[in-house]
């Protein structure tokens, strides 16, 4: 689901709104949940999950073409943990049903099926 897909449900599911109404409310929580990630908090939408931010310390890398060492700077990432409501409710609905599901690895092998589809 892209954004605009988004303002268009909302729009739908909520009459009583325009759709410039419904697509400033998406980017209002959008920009408020952006600003406050980058002032450094913790987002939290209870029952959803929650916005973090993840520092990736800086770190010696190599250039693949001339093998000589760089300087890799620390970098801030958003990160999103899905809230157990969320979690529960994408599994109760059997989302990625069709996908190919893995099937338990056969007694006394250790390895997963899926290690076991890749040698």
């Amino acid at each position: 689901m892209t954004r605009s897909d988004l303002v268009t449900e909302l729009a739908e599911r909520f009459s009583q709104l325009t759709h410039r109404d419904t697509e400033f409310a998406v980017k209002t929580i959008l920009d408020a949940i952006s600003d406050g990630l980058a002032r450094g908090h913790r987002v939290e939408i209870r029952g959803f999950g929650s916005f973090t931010v993840n520092r990736r310390p800086p770190r010696v890398g190599r250039n693949p073409r001339s093998g000589e060492q760089v300087v890799i700077p620390e970098k801030l990432a958003p990160h999103f943990k899905p809230g157990k409501a969320l979690r529960e409710g994408v599994d109760d609905r059997g989302v990625g049903a069709g996908a190919a599901q893995s099937t338990p690895a056969a007694p006394g092998n250790k390895r997963s099926s899926g290690a076991a589809a890749r040698d």
